[in-house]
């Protein structure tokens, strides 16, 4: 809901910003974190809940349903003067699309903890990534009040995941024991602040002496972690010497050690009754690098080479980034950008560039944006300039996809896109009327716009409009924007595999088209020889006449019925290939021949043949390269010989993690994406491509699904 009377959050200077991504599974809290902190920051005045679907962040229909976000959203805060722009990813792994997107528009990251689920194995690939990316990172672990939860085990056990940068910058303090044991306290290591929760407000106290006796060496720890990895060379040497440190000045090092990569600090949170909260909102702008201590991404011209010099500069070239589109039935086409350079006004016209240069010939587009406006809890609000380093929704961008460069007219500029995840999982989708099929190819245009982990493709084989998704949460989510969104039901069916026919054996064939019935006829006699060639060859024509039996002019004739005929199959209408065709007698007419007549008895010679050589059916198979832990791999290998996969290698990487290089045949990993998730515990990839056709074991042929009548010409 857009309300102009109500003034925007905003930020002036890059300085005052701090964009964080929330990260972390599905059902660790990461919404209802946002929801607390929009509380404690006072844009609502009450936290929605995830069961109720009445949060900030998922109010779409499939979110609401299924109780899990589905999307990238933007929910800004302010804390201390800073404007803090909180990225809420989705956990569920076929939205890895969107959190990808979410940690570009970021320069930080909180993994968010549940204390009785712990790390899973998606998590820890998210780490890496984020390691590889050199952003910074800090560990938020929530639903400490229950009594299952172990904060000390789940701090070790985040530190066993991701590196022993990890340590707890807040201690949580309970009485009692076992099911009556409660949350009564919150200690801050670095700031030595001690709130006391017992009566459900934060009142502060002194650092009860049990409390400081236990967790005292902790605090040792972590003060010589946070001045060796902010290289704070006054305060070390203090520190050596036994000094007191002021806390305000180990606060100051908590930037620069969480901005270096090394360190890893840990919050205690239970969002129910808001312990953890109000610290965790005061720690985000004190913790978090502002947009002008990270390195833009590349920066390229049209042509491809890159800018040099480029920085967070309100005052430079315009470059702004499309994290995400969302087409809303109410209040229209909506655009999530994140302004890297420069300053971008309302109602301006701004330079479109493709993901990647001169992409389906959108080198470039001049569009108008419509207004700016910056979610404040469910309303937004309108803004005028936005300035580097923040982010905003900009409205009217008609053409603009999830990904897209947005630069001045008088200086285009593109920024180099992230990496989208490759969608693996194929459905054939077909509208459910007359009335869908109208306004499919446009809905489904716009739907892959918004969402580049999305492909949508007509197979030419089995003419079937296939889409290619992350996996069935993602497929449903797709198919539900389809219909909600853009007004579109469409019905779904397993795509048929792209199967061939072939010749085993050698033969011969005739084709006779002799119709005389009166009047002008057909005389078209020809005689084949057919013999099987190596996967790949296609057909080869050749030309043995002699004598002029056939005449010259109808041999190209002859080729084309053949050639016909083999696109249409026979027997089982899947197209025949790898052929070698013999054209080496005939006979013709004087008065009846024709390039028609020699068509068809290309055709019928072709049919012919078949009754003595033997077909037999061909299934594509894929080269697969399956990428997973070294604990799972025998699980992956014993899978993939189940498969009638062969492996054809296996290569440790850097990380500990092994690549299997496997081919496959296309009828067994239909639904691998899904399947392979399951084996591999969440963490396992995967790549496919075509490699050949080979031969279909006679006992399968019951698994493939025929060509529908009218699928092909006959």
């Amino acid at each position: 809901m857009v309300d102009r009377t109500v003034a925007a959050p905003r930020a002036e200077e890059p300085q005052d910003i701090r964009n964080v991504a929330l990260v972390g599974p599905s059902g660790s809290g990461k919404t209802s974190l946002v929801e607390a902190l929009l509380v404690e920051s006072g844009e609502i005045r009450r936290p929605g809940s995830v069961e109720e679907g009445t949060t900030v962040s998922d109010h779409d229909g499939i979110e609401i349903r299924r109780h899990r976000s589905a999307r990238l959203t933007l929910a800004p805060v302010m804390a201390g003067g800073v404007k803090v722009n909180l990225l809420d990813t989705p956990g569920h792994p076929d939205f890895l699309g969107a959190t990808r997107a979410g940690l570009r528009g970021a320069d930080a990251a909180l993994f968010v903890i549940s204390a009785m689920d712990g790390v899973d194995g998606r998590t820890r690939t998210l780490w890496r990534e984020c390691a590889a990316l050199g952003m910074p990172r800090a560990v938020a672990v929530t639903g400490i009040d229950h009594p299952r939860a172990d904060f000390d085990s789940v701090v070790a056990r985040c530190r066993e995941a991701f590196g022993p940068g990890v340590h707890a910058a807040y201690v949580p303090a309970f009485e009692g024991s076992g099911d009556r044991r409660s949350l009564v306290g919150l200690w801050g290591l670095i700031s030595e602040r001690y709130y006391d929760y017992s009566d459900g407000e934060a009142v502060p106290r002194p650092v009860p002496a049990r409390l400081r006796e236990a967790s005292g060496p902790l605090r040792e720890i972590l003060v010589e972690e946070v001045i060796t990895e902010s290289e704070d060379e006054r305060l070390m040497e203090r520190y050596m010497e036994g000094g007191v440190l002021d806390p305000d000045l180990l606060i100051a090092d908590v930037q620069r050690a969480v901005a270096a990569g090394g360190f890893h600090p840990v919050l205690a949170l239970d969002t129910v009754r808001g312990v953890g909260v109000r610290e965790l909102l005061r720690e985000l702008p004190l913790s978090c690098p502002d947009p002008t201590l990270r390195p833009l991404p590349r920066v390229e011209r049209p042509d491809g080479r890159e800018v040099e010099g480029m920085s967070c500069d309100p005052e430079g070239p315009l470059v702004a980034e499309v994290l995400s589109t969302e087409n809303d039935p109410y209040v229209g086409r909506m655009s999530l950008v994140r302004i890297f350079s420069g300053t971008l006004a309302p109602e301006v016209d701004v330079h479109l560039s493709g993901a990647v240069p001169d992409e389906e010939g959108r080198a470039g587009e001049r569009e108008h944006s419509g207004s700016l406006f910056v979610p404040a809890g469910p309303r937004a609000l309108p803004v005028g300039e936005v300035v580097a380093g923040d982010l905003c929704l900009v409205s009217k961008l008609m053409s603009a996809r999830t990904g897209d460069t947005l630069s001045s007219p008088e200086r285009p500029l593109r920024v180099r896109p992230w990496a989208f995840p490759d969608p693996m999982m194929p459905v054939a989708i077909a509208a459910a009327s007359s009335a869908d099929e109208d306004r499919l190819s446009r809905a489904v245009a716009r739907l892959v716009s918004e969402d580049p982990s999305l492909r949508v493709e007509v197979d030419p084989e089995t003419r079937q409009m296939v889409m290619w998704s992350l996996g069935e949460a993602h497929l449903e989510a797709a198919l539900d924007r389809l219909e909600s969104h853009h007004g579109v039901r469409v019905d779904t069916e397993e795509p048929r595999v792209p199967l061939r026919e072939t010749f085993t054996v050698p033969g011969q064939g005739v084709g006779r088209n002799i119709k005389q019935s009166g009047g002008h006829g057909e005389y078209g006699v020809c005689r084949i020889r057919v013999e099987p060639l190596e996967s790949g060859a296609g057909l080869e024509f050749v030309d043995r006449i002699v004598g002029g039996v056939v005449p010259r002019r109808y041999v190209p004739a002859v080729e084309k019925g053949v050639r016909a005929q083999m696109a249409d199959g026979i027997g089982d209408g899947f197209p025949l290939v790898d052929l070698r065709v013999t054209l080496y007698d005939g006979k013709a007419h004087s008065v009846d021949s024709s390039d028609m007549a020699f068509q068809k008895a290309g055709r019928l010679a072709i049919r012919d043949a078949a009754t003595t050589c033997e077909p037999a059916l061909l299934e594509p198979l894929d080269t697969v390269t399956v990428e997973v832990e070294g604990s799972d791999l025998g699980a992956v290998l014993n899978d993939l010989s189940a498969r009638r996969g062969r492996v054809v290698g296996t290569e440790t990487v850097d990380d500990g993690r092994v690549v299997v290089r496997a081919e496959v045949p296309e009828l067994e990993i239909v639904r691998y994406a899904v399947e392979l998730r399951a084996l591999s515990h969440g963490t396992g990839t995967f790549t496919r491509s075509y490699l050949r056709h080979e031969r279909l074991p006679g006992h399968l042929e019951h698994r493939v699904a025929r060509p529908r009548s009218g699928d092909r010409d006959g």
